[in-house]
């Protein structure tokens, strides 16, 4: 196994993990072997900070993790998301401008978000699992809460803080949040936040440096855009295939690097079911990205 950290490390609460991490939900799309090798692999290239969720296909992606990595090494961090929880049957909703079947529903309340982490617990084998995201449903990307999902955050907060208490979770993280919601929660004890933030899309600048300014680590999504509520991608903009051609490298590496440039609190979950690919999101870290090239691409804003 590699010693190598890719992209150096920041803290995650009391845990020190690598900058680029590994999203699994693309596991859910998988069986138990793929998902296997890409873990195992992910692991061997130095990664220590897997990001995970019950509703991943109602715990498949856990059980993938657990069959393929339990029992874990001492410095994983697996991290997972609670305010969703998987549908058999499909309903249609609004995402966005487009109408799309899916197999979520919402589960805000305090006693469901209790609910996530003990099938998080069960199914990924952990008597604690180190961090747990909440993931807030006021505005899209996504559904959208409403009716009794209409829950205030104190009232998460604060089961939250008792299921680390209890010693079932070790640490609390938002996602999806304005900057007052980010306020409101600091005293709590926040570890990280996860917001969509890509080179296109700065609009949660404010929250990364409000992040920044309290050691709070950064963890977006959406960083290569998504095809999810027509988030566009910006490996597609001319400055950063431009920039690709001259360093050799891929657009979508660029954009990886550019985030991990543009503040030191940040850390990376790119995912991918292919190995091929989960290779190609570590060589990120040996972009290197001079002046020039990151004024070029602090210059590129979402028009």
């Amino acid at each position: 196994m590699t010693s190598q950290r890719p992209g150096g490390t920041v803290k995650l609460g009391q845990h020190e993990i690598r900058r680029i991490g590994y999203g699994a939900m693309q596991l859910e799309q998988v069986d138990t072997a793929a998902a296997t090798a890409v873990l195992r692999r992910a692991v061997e290239l130095g990664i220590n900070h897997v990001d995970t969720a019950s509703f991943y296909g109602h715990t498949t992606v856990n059980q993938h993790i657990r069959a393929a990595l339990h029992p874990y090494a001492d410095d994983l961090v697996i991290v997972s998301k609670v305010g969703a929880r998987r549908l058999e049957v499909p309903v249609r909703v609004r995402l966005g401008e487009v109408e799309a079947p899916v197999h979520l529903a919402l589960a805000q309340r305090p006693e469901q978000l209790r609910e996530q982490i003990h099938l998080d617990l069960t199914s990924l084998g952990l008597e604690q699992v180190p961090v747990v995201n909440l993931r807030r449903a006021d505005h899209g990307p996504g559904l959208i809460a409403e009716g009794d999902q209409l829950v205030p955050l104190d009232d998460q907060l604060a089961e939250l803080i008792a299921l680390r208490n209890e010693g079932l979770i070790g640490a609390i993280g938002l996602s999806n949040v304005s900057t007052e919601q980010l306020k409101q929660a600091l005293p709590a004890g926040i570890v990280c936040v996860q917001n969509a933030y890509s080179l296109l899309d700065r609009s949660s600048e404010e929250q990364l440096q409000l992040c920044a300014a309290n050691d709070v680590t950064w963890i977006p999504y959406f960083p290569l855009g998504s095809a999810f509520d027509r988030i566009p991608s910006p490996t597609e903009h001319p400055a950063v295939q431009a920039l690709a051609t001259r360093l050799n490298t891929t657009p979508a590496a660029i954009c990886l690097a550019w985030i991990l440039a543009h503040s030191n609190h940040t850390a990376l979950i790119p995912g991918t079911r292919s190995i091929d690919h989960l290779e190609e999101n570590v060589r990120t870290a040996d972009v290197e990205l001079d002046k020039e090239a990151l004024a070029e691409l602090d210059a590129v804003v979402n028009a």
